[in-house]
């Protein structure tokens, strides 16, 4: 069983449990060994009624920044590589998804998100990005972080609300 820690992973997972969607919870502490690498671990296999079955990892962001940015969406490009490769391990009924979680951290910007989800008196609005369609769109933030990003129109034009994909 999975031991969550992280306040955005455990505000997902509650969603997942009020909304009754079946899931599984990853082990993020073990690696995983594919026939040619190490791959990174995900966060949840869920079971979507919409269509494919999303293999998910968690970002969690402020939203707005400190910066005042509103859609940070950075990941790292090991993240990128190995949910493409877990999605190709999974098979054609799985597709990788990068889920912002997004702790709202003003109430004047809740108005601004389709769901706002109240958990352990913190707001949360969750959408999810298609893997494939970000490594399509991004570029590098940091080369020596190995950091990758969507533009914020490109997140606009690219992000899902949650209930488009559960």
């Amino acid at each position: 069983m999975a031991i969550r820690t992280n306040h955005y992973d455990v505000a997902f997972e509650e969603l997942l449990r009020e909304v009754r969607r079946p899931y599984v919870a990853v082990d993020e502490r073990r690696r995983a060994l594919a026939a040619e690498a190490s791959l990174k671990s995900f966060d949840f296999v869920v079971y979507s009624e919409q269509g494919a079955n999303l293999i998910v990892d968690v970002k969690g962001r402020q939203y707005p920044s400190a910066g005042r940015q509103r859609w940070r969406n950075w990941a790292n490009q090991e993240d990128i590589d190995s949910l493409l490769k877990w999605e190709q391990t999974f098979g054609d009924n799985f597709r990788s998804l990068l889920l912002f979680t997004y702790e709202l951290t003003e109430p004047r910007w809740w108005s601004e998100h389709s769901l706002v989800w109240e958990f352990r008196n913190r707001r949360y609005a969750f959408y999810g990005v298609w893997v494939r369609d970000y490594a399509q769109a991004m570029f590098c933030c940091s080369p020596s972080w190995q950091t990758v990003a969507l533009r914020a129109d490109d997140f606009r034009r690219l992000k899902m609300d949650i209930f488009e994909l559960l």
